[in-house]
């Protein structure tokens, strides 16, 4: 199933991009609306989620992966499903995969490549501290993030995947798996110890070890030959550090490091002391394959030996065990320049040992024969060496001399038979030129870079190296460069379905694909407030300026503006609303621990909103702390005050303009707040000063309730009152 960008899963994750594929899913960016954070989401494949056995295990598994927390793995945040849907939400890392990385630089400096393979290391260490193996480490899985921080991702898939192989197939990047992945059996965290050592040989020497015309050519070099120390390919590999890929590329898993830690540990110390031999070790074509399942039939060609390619003889003997035994020297002759003493000899190497047990008896046999066939042909070549030879000391005319050139138009021909024309791929898309060159000899697509194209479509082949009609070997590497399409491709925002959008949602969304939103508001009797009018360009590229104008309903007749009353004690805004012809709509509390109690939060229509007069504005109110809000403190008061005893003789006919109001002392400042608004009555009269429930602040238990003249704001008389806890309905 292909999401488009726009695409909402579980109505909180929306797809923005697919940013990659790979043998088992597919990568997606998108954006968690919930949190406010860009994430890679991974999507099993639709030939994968009909399969219940595996998408069990691939639960399970990645939901074990999702426990593990460390700075140099990819952190896993959810495991979903939906329907047939299944994905990973995981950490979104802007950076470049090893794999990549490696491809643009060939070998790595030692100290960097090192330093890489630490934090490789120390990922894998983690996670085999809690019982989760990989089973799937290769540069692929590495990714290298812009600020240097090096992460193991898809351990979920990995482990699900490989979890599946225990019982009919073998899983993994077969240029990468160990050897008892590669015959089916067991295997455990030095499977993963195997596939690092694989991974820092083609950092040391830009090239994987073992290469062939088909998996189960690569599988076999791994359970049978001899690995070909990376300096053959660079001499400036340090001795520790091809002593630390020796050891950890061992055939049998006894014979590697017994932990990622004790692998750290020789790291670390190959920074320091590189030149030393301190490792008691022995030990090229590089892959960009995506992981696959090698199936029954072909495991059972590599079980039994069977499919072999021809192999070149090993470079050196593998006869030393890792130990405290004496170690035999390995003093390859590209190498003799550059040994070191030691305690075992000259070599500043060790060699591996050969396994036990490790030729097949039908390969030893065919290797007899060839043996035969080989000899056959030498005796051939010689007798037509001294034949030519014989010619070159025979006198003769020229017609002879042509005639003995004729003679080697058969042996060019011989030759061609192992070479091919090299077809045009230039411009194809990258699984036809890929196809398109395995049925012209085997040739094998390598590629070398992705590269921004405003003329070759995305994901297309934009050159070729080595170039159409040239003659080359059959079953030879061919680099490519992938189109990755304009750097600023043009967006069809028709596609993008804004005009469903809030102008809020669109102005996210399109923020999200690098456009600048410049969003206007305008009147509209024919579209709903807050929805997209229009939007221009309809097509742009990433960086360009989208004008978007946004409704705001039909056009108002008497137009307020709204005021800013949040921080504003209650009855203040309710009063601030009240002057502009604006009422007090729905009333929320709300705890806080910041906002003082009766302080406005919150308000639903934004400040400097033009609506129409009349209309409700709702607003939040803080009722305090959490604690706060489990009390009201409350006080009672019935009392009467005869005016006429302050005004005198006369007072039926004097008028006085009066208040009451509640004092009280909060955190030393005296506070007012009126219990009853000004009032005018005659001054003969009793004035009830009755009230039942006044709340005071909170937390305190006194204060006094004022009679005050209003035109001269004298306290005509007070009231003292108490305050008292009561817990909240």
């Amino acid at each position: 199933m292909i999401l488009r960008p726009g695409t909402f899963l579980q109505d909180r994750y929306e797809i923005l991009d697919k940013i990659g594929s790979g043998g088992m899913s597919d990568v997606y960016k998108a954006l968690c609306h919930k949190l406010k954070r860009q994430v890679a989401i991974k999507v099993l494949k639709e030939e994968f989620s009909s399969d219940s056995g595996f998408v069990s295990k691939f639960k399970m598994e990645a939901q074990a992966a999702a426990r593990l927390s460390h700075p140099n793995i990819v952190n896993v945040y959810d495991v979903v499903d939906e329907g047939t849907l299944h994905y990973i939400v995981m950490e979104l890392i802007e950076g470049i995969t090893l794999k990549n990385y490696i491809l643009k630089k060939g070998c790595l400096d030692s100290k960097e490549a090192i330093g890489i393979a630490i934090q490789v290391a120390q990922g894998i260490a983690a996670a085999h501290e809690q019982g989760i193996v990989h089973r799937d480490i290769k540069p692929q899985n590495i990714i290298i993030a812009r600020d240097g921080k090096v992460k193991v991702a898809d351990f979920g898939i990995a482990r699900a995947a490989s979890t599946q192989t225990l019982s009919a197939t073998a899983m993994g990047s077969v240029h990468y798996i160990s050897p008892e992945q590669a015959r089916g059996g067991y295997s455990d965290a030095r499977s993963d110890i195997y596939s690092l050592g694989i991974t820092m040989y083609e950092m040391a020497a830009g090239r994987v070890p073992f290469e062939g015309e088909n998996t189960v050519t690569v599988a076999l070099a791994h359970l049978e030959d001899p690995i070909t120390p990376p300096s053959y390919y660079n001499q400036e590999i340090p001795v520790g550090f091809e002593n630390i890929i020796l050891k950890c590329t061992e055939k049998k898993p006894e014979y590697r490091y017994g932990s990622m830690q004790e692998v750290i540990a020789d790291l670390r110390r190959a920074l320091v002391t590189p030149d030393e031999n301190f490792v008691q070790a022995s030990a090229p074509s590089m892959d960009t394959s995506q992981t696959v399942i090698i199936g029954a039939p072909e495991l059972e060609q590599i079980r039994s030996g069977s499919g072999r390619r021809n192999q070149p003889e090993p470079q050196q003997n593998r006869n030393s065990r890792y130990g405290n035994e004496p170690v035999r020297e390995r003093q390859p002759e590209h190498r003799s320049s550059r040994n070191t003493g030691t305690a075992g000899g000259p070599s500043g190497r060790t060699k591996r040992r050969e396994p036990d047990e490790e030729i097949n008896p039908g390969i030893e046999k065919l290797l007899t024969a060839a043996g035969i066939v080989v000899a056959v042909l030498i005796v051939i070549v010689l007798i037509f060496l001294v034949t030519r030879l014989g010619g070159l000391f025979r006198s003769g005319t020229p017609k002879e001399t042509e005639t003995t050139v004729e003679t080697t138009i058969p042996e060019e021909t011989t030759l061609g038979e192992k070479q091919t024309t090299m077809p045009e791929v230039e411009g194809l898309a990258e699984d036809i030129a890929r196809q398109k060159l395995r049925e012209n000899g085997g040739l094998d697509m390598k590629i070398g870079d992705y590269e921004f194209s405003d003329t070759v479509k995305k994901g297309d082949v934009i050159t070729q190296t080595p170039k159409a009609g040239e003659i080359v070997d059959k079953y030879s590497a061919v680099s490519v460069v992938i189109s990755n399409g304009p750097e600023h491709p043009e967006i069809d925002l028709t596609t993008l379905g804004l005009d469903s959008l809030t102008a809020e949602a669109a102005k996210s969304l399109l923020e999200g694909k690098g456009f600048v939103v410049n969003l206007q508001n305008q009147s509209s009797d024919t579209v709903e407030s807050g929805k997209i009018i229009s939007y221009s360009p309809d097509k742009a590229k990433e960086g360009a300026v989208i004008s978007v104008i946004a409704s705001t309903g039909p056009a108002l007749t008497n137009p307020v503006t709204v005021p800013d009353i949040t921080g504003k004690g209650e009855e203040v805004g309710e009063e601030m609303l009240a002057d502009l012809g604006l009422v007090s709509g729905t009333v929320t509390k709300e705890t806080s621990e910041e906002v003082p109690v009766g302080t406005i939060i919150r308000q639903a229509i934004a400040p400097n909103t033009q609506v129409e007069g009349g209309t409700a504005i709702d607003y939040v109110v803080s009722s305090g702390s959490a604690e706060q809000a489990k009390y009201k403190y409350l006080a009672s008061i019935e009392k009467s005050y005869p005016l006429q005893n302050l005004i005198g003789p006369g007072s039926a006919s004097t008028q006085l303009n009066i208040k009451i109001q509640l004092k009280q002392t909060v955190n030393g400042k005296d506070e007012v707040r009126d219990l009853m608004g000004p009032v005018t009555i005659t001054g003969d009269q009793q004035l009830p000063v009755v009230f039942k429930n006044i709340e005071g602040a909170y937390g305190v238990t006194s204060g006094e309730v004022q009679i005050v003249n209003v035109d001269t704001g004298e306290v005509i008389n007070s009231y003292p009152v108490t305050f008292v806890p009561i817990p909240q309905s």
